[in-house]
């Protein structure tokens, strides 16, 4: 698989750091975590991430935001909620991400 930048939005700093941890566990996959909207957006626009994962706490309206914003810089880039569930869900979620082929 070739290297793979994630992007998680999160609302829980706890959960976050474990994410992450998950996900750099992986050979060639590099993860940044934002706890708020804002912050969210000004690592989109400073690092080129192929896929975004937003997670549990963040409310519809703020996903639909940051959706937007998003697909107007990169509209290639994969984005997916994930609720929780365990390491091997996490790791399928992402996996099934980026082997879906754009419409």
């Amino acid at each position: 698989m070739n290297p793979l930048h994630i992007l998680i939005i999160g609302r829980h700093s706890q959960i976050m750091e474990t994410v992450v941890r998950l996900i750099e566990s992986q050979r060639g996959w590099t993860a940044k975590g934002a706890l708020t909207d804002e912050e969210a957006v000004a690592l989109f626009q400073k690092e080129n991430f192929e896929l975004v994962l937003i997670g549990g706490g963040v409310e519809e309206t703020s996903e639909e935001k940051l959706k937007e914003v998003f697909l107007m810089k990169n509209p290639a880039v994969k984005i997916i909620r994930h609720y929780g569930g365990g390491s091997g869900l996490l790791f399928n979620e992402i996996h099934e991400a980026v082997a879906e082929t754009p419409k």
